[in-house]
């Protein structure tokens, strides 16, 4: 048994999918892979995902220690930047090899739809 964050996990395998697994958390992650990006920025990148998925999953990131949310409050209108903490960074290479394999699939498999 592998414990992280109060809650257990059968296997690491288990353990890492509890905290990229989901049909967002993964997308996030690969988009914060190039640099930091406003709520709204993620938004955009993602259109088919509801602002209140994209709010609880960047949340959930956030407390996982996986992604940073920074607010700047010194101006309005209110600015909240999101990007990947040091242990966030650590998830590139499974993220970066995750997407070449749809990628690759595409490729074999499918077809790019623009």
């Amino acid at each position: 048994m592998y414990k992280f964050k109060g809650k257990e996990y059968p296997c690491c395998a288990s353990l890492t999918m509890g905290i990229i697994g989901g049909k967002w958390k993964t997308v996030i992650l690969y988009h914060l892979i190039g640099g930091t990006l406003r709520y709204n920025e993620l938004r955009k990148e993602m259109p088919t995902v509801t602002e209140r998925t994209l709010s609880l999953q960047l949340k959930t990131l956030e407390e996982d220690g996986i992604v940073k949310r920074k607010v700047y409050t010194s101006k309005p209108p209110l600015k909240v930047e999101y990007s990947l903490t040091d242990l966030g960074k650590t998830l590139i290479p499974l993220i970066q090899s995750i997407a070449d394999w749809g990628v690759y699939l595409v490729a074999e498999k499918g077809e790019v739809l623009v």
